[in-house]
């Protein structure tokens, strides 16, 4: 849509403006049901969330954490991560949500490329902060040496809060995300993001408040804030956060269970629960089921409404934008489609010189500006940034980094990457971090990692390897290559395939052709 005007407030603090608004209004009313594979379960209504949320508030103001600093959040889908998000929030801070995934170099790259001055983890996992410097406030679900419990400390704090009157221009967020040619790249949001974020669970989700939301994205990617924190809270719903495994036969029962009325999945999860036998799940109150992240193949879609009789609509955004594009409720849908553009937002597709392309023609996806949907930009990365962005005829665009096309009616179909990002069963995987990882290993001469087409997982990481001087291809190596790598970067980043070469395909100026081997995989 074109004809939109963003009404912003100057300010807007999301624990303040949303949590402890909604827990003014009606206490009582539901945030959060929080479940794991073993049983447990725990029911936290708005007051519940804004007093805890206060006290952690409290907690990391007592530490010293200040208006502005930034802080680790590594935590799994526990009822602590929505508390220390929103503790953050309150206080000013600008919280980091990570995967618990992370090796300890991983948290040491961020802490120190964000100067975070505090963590928030879980027992298991402070280990990997131990190389990580300038922590004024440490504190663990469960406790451990030298950190707060988190639970116990905040028992002490006062359930009583000052929170920060936050600029809409100041910052709220740091998510970081891979890049295709160097390390994790933070993508900076102000405030006026986590406001816009209503946009999407308004228009793509259909949130309302009496809905109750389950999506199953990690903790650390920012699909957790558009459907799991920031959206539906806007909208005044209920979440289900379930701390599991996955598998397919537990998601239908736990949707039943729970009276779902939305659930966001991966694609990968789809294409397993249209294998499940759905003749006997009782999905009487689920009204809608969404997908963003990866495509999701239109059989996959078909099968789905055919076998449910409910809507799976995809969408897309990515952590630099929010959701920008989606097959809106109450809207046409077109087969292969992610969508068109979502309210508020304008979307060109440009070619390499920056010219929007006609209907029918694939080119780079591009978000025409202003938009306060629009990161900041990367954090401490000024040139960066600027690489990011293109003009045209008067038009800055913000370059998504995402091939695409529309058709004449404005429907966009995905069409790849610009770069070499690896996008597998929902996890956006930087080649690079792969190859630095492997290089590591004194088998290794050099490699090059690329996706290779994968019918369940979308993609799966694969490496080229060639090997130095006294060392053989074997199948044990392969294996040992494996387990290096997920030791020496975050597990899911491990080469599922691996492939021994005498040599890689370069250029003339002797630069690595992982197209050539993208296009050798795709045949």
């Amino acid at each position: 849509m074109t004809h939109f005007d963003w009404q912003l407030p100057d300010t807007f603090n999301f624990g303040r403006d949303v949590v402890d608004a909604i827990a003014d209004a009606e206490p009582e009313k539901l945030a959060l049901i929080w479940c794991d594979q073993s049983g447990r379960e725990q029911r936290f209504t708005f007051r519940d969330i804004s007093r805890r949320s206060n006290q952690l508030a409290a907690l990391l103001a007592a530490e010293g954490v200040r208006r502005g600093d930034r802080v680790l959040v590594m935590l799994p889908r526990l009822p602590q991560w929505q508390i220390a998000m929103v503790g953050c929030l309150k206080l000013g801070a600008v919280p980091i949500p990570c995967i618990e995934m992370l090796t300890e170099k991983d948290v040491q790259y961020r802490v120190s490329k964000a100067q975070a001055v505090a963590a928030i983890t879980t027992a298991a996992s402070v280990g990997k902060f131990a190389g990580a410097t300038g922590l004024r406030a440490r504190v663990a679900v469960g406790g451990a040496p030298g950190w707060h419990d988190f639970d116990q400390a905040l028992d002490t704090q006062p359930t009583e809060f000052t929170c920060a009157d936050t600029g809409i221009e100041d910052p709220a967020i740091i998510y970081f995300t891979s890049g295709s040619t160097g390390l994790p790249k933070g993508v900076t949001h102000a405030s006026r993001a986590l406001y816009c974020w209503r946009g999407s669970a308004r228009d793509w989700l259909d949130l309302r408040r009496d809905d109750l939301m389950w999506c199953t994205a990690d903790t650390g990617w920012s699909k957790a804030g558009t459907s799991i924190l920031f959206g539906p809270w806007s909208q005044g719903a209920a979440v289900l956060f379930y701390d599991g495994r996955f598998d397919a036969a537990e998601r239908l029962r736990l949707i039943a269970r729970y009276r779902v009325s939305v659930f966001c999945g991966a694609a990968t999860e789809f294409r397993h629960l249209v294998n499940e036998d759905l003749r006997g799940a009782d999905l009487g109150q689920l009204r809608l089921a969404v997908s963003a992240g990866e495509s999701v193949n239109p059989d996959i879609t078909r099968r789905w409404q055919e076998l449910t009789g409910i809507a799976l609509r995809e969408a897309y955004g990515q952590t630099e934008t929010l959701m920008t594009v989606g097959n809106a409720v109450g809207q046409p849908t077109r087969e292969g489609s992610m969508g068109r553009p979502l309210c508020g937002c304008r979307m060109a597709v440009l070619d390499p010189e920056g010219r929007p392309l006609p209907p029918g023609e694939r080119g780079q996806l591009a978000l025409a500006l202003p938009n306060p949907q629009l990161m900041l930009g990367y954090w401490a990365e000024p040139e960066r940034t600027a690489r990011a962005f293109s003009s045209h005829d008067g038009v800055k665009y913000f370059l998504t980094g995402d091939l695409a096309h529309r058709d004449e009616e404005g429907f966009l179909y995905y069409d790849g990457r610009v770069d070499d990002i690896i996008s597998s069963a929902g996890y956006r995987i930087g080649p690079i971090e792969v190859e630095n990882a492997l290089q590591e290993h004194p088998a290794v001469t050099e490699c090059a990692v690329i996706g290779s087409p994968d019918a369940e997982r979308g993609e799966i990481v694969k490496a080229f390897v060639v090997l130095r001087n006294g060392f053989a291809p074997s199948e044990a190596l392969k294996l040992e290559l494996q387990e290096h790598v997920k030791t020496a970067t975050a597990p899911y980043k491990y080469p599922r395939a691996i492939e021994f070469r005498t040599e890689l395909p370069k250029s003339a100026a002797g630069k690595l052709l992982r197209r050539v081997l993208r296009d050798a995989e795709a045949r």
